[in-house]
């Protein structure tokens, strides 16, 4: 039945955008830059820049040493930063230079640059066309000037490709750039739907099946095709729980079932973010939280259980039910190497459980995890592996039927707090 807004499906949010408009210009001297084509803009705030410009290498302290870069455009050379990644991070080259852009714009901008100019290598150019395309549709979330890509700098800075050094290392060059950042606010929705308990003393609460029901749409074209299907992600556990909705309609459990598909994960786990501080039912109501993304691909025999160990772990008891789950009805060779807080990816805090465990309710997450086709066009309905899909769903529901019938509601693990700090 539906529990959104006013009987419907839909529970309506409002998702906040800023971008660059296609007006803003930036220029060295005679040089132009054009937009997301040879620069892209870092900042998200309006800005009026004519300043002349000041090279400082790498802009560590050598670089640094006695130069006044007040009221100036600094240009820096990205280099390899400090904390490099793992080999075998996803987009690697993209995260490099926002991880070296990051640690010298946190360096530089308290000395009061007028501007910051960050000059790929030959690694952070590789990584630029993902992260242009990020940066032309601009930032969204519930709040203006929330960035998806790490904290939003409070002075322009502006990446560079590699071959604009040369412009850039003419004498007394300056820089003149118009930044100016429109905004929008835009309705989106979860679509949320329960099946009531059957219990007198335990219909009043839930356990929340999770899934998301977005992806990226039309992007930058790979092979000719710029229509990114997202067919396992998400489209495979939304139609996992579309089917353990089925099944608690047909058999329902003494606890009632709630189920959301969050729009906007992609963008920043938005819609997950939403309902978490604006539940559809009591929030002290939601016993836990069962969420999946990616649930058809890779290995036939095994898939990933995240928040199963400290500090991830937010409940042994849900954590219990769950490999339970797993003897029973699907037998999988469980993999925890991506649940642990060393792994690179950071996997556990970049699907919808997370609001949900940020607020105090026990949390679960299901993945077969990534893939080649992994945001990619080719993530298509005729790459997933339907068997392997039917039976993490089928996990998935034996774990929720586990929750919605014990006798005592699963606990949160005293002390339970996650490694990162992740405001919500």
């Amino acid at each position: 039945e539906p529990a959104g807004d006013d009987g419907t499906y839909f529970q309506f949010w409002p998702l906040a955008r800023v971008r660059l408009a296609s007006s803003s210009t930036i220029t060295v001297g005679s040089a132009k830059f054009p937009l997301n084509t040879d620069a892209v803009v870092i900042s998200l705030k309006t800005a009026f820049v004519d300043a002349p410009i000041v090279l400082v290498g790498d802009g560590r302290t050598a670089g640094l040493s006695g130069v006044d870069v007040r009221g100036k455009a600094v240009v820096v050379q990205i280099t390899k930063p400090a904390l490099p990644l793992a080999p075998d991070v996803s987009l690697r080259h993209m995260r490099y230079a926002l991880a070296a852009i990051a640690e010298r714009v946190a360096a530089i901008a308290p000395a009061g640059p007028a501007a910051i100019l960050m000059v790929s290598d030959a690694v952070a150019d590789s990584g630029w066309s993902f992260a242009s395309n990020w940066y032309r549709n601009g930032s969204y979330g519930l709040e203006y000037g929330e960035s998806l890509l790490g904290p939003v700098p409070t002075v322009p800075v502006i990446w560079l490709h590699q071959s604009a050094m040369a412009a850039l290392q003419a004498p007394n060059q300056r820089l003149s750039a118009t930044l100016l950042f429109e905004q929008f606010l835009y309705p989106s929705v979860n679509v949320v739907a329960r099946v009531r308990g059957t219990d007198p003393a335990l219909a009043n609460e839930y356990v929340l099946f999770s899934a998301h029901q977005d992806h990226d749409g039309i992007k930058a074209p790979i092979a000719g095709d710029s229509i990114w299907n997202g067919a396992d992600d998400n489209g495979s556990v939304s139609v996992g729980i579309l089917g353990i909705g089925r099944a608690f309609a047909k058999h329902p459990a003494k606890r009632s079932a709630l189920f959301v598909w969050h729009g906007a994960e992609e963008k920043g786990l938005i819609g997950s973010r939403y309902h978490a501080l604006h539940p559809v039912v009591p929030k002290a109501s939601i016993v836990a939280v069962i969420n999946a993304d990616m649930i058809g691909s890779n290995h036939p025999d095994t898939a990933a259980l995240l928040g199963v160990q400290p500090p991830h772990r937010s409940s042994a008891a849900l954590v219990e039910m769950g490999f339970r789950a797993n003897a029973l009805v699907s037998k999988f060779v469980v993999d925890t190497l991506w649940d642990r807080p060393t792994h690179p990816e950071g996997w556990y805090f970049r699907s919808d459980h997370l609001p949900y465990a940020l607020q105090g309710i026990p949390s679960l997450y299901f993945s077969s995890l990534p893939h080649p086709l992994y945001h990619t066009p080719a993530d298509e309905p005729s790459r997933i592996n339907y068997p392997k899909l039917t039976r993490i769903a089928k996990w998935m529901y034996a774990t929720g039927w586990l929750v919605a019938n014990a006798r005592d509601r699963v606990k949160l693990d005293p002390g339970f707090k996650l490694e990162k700090d992740t405001p919500l």
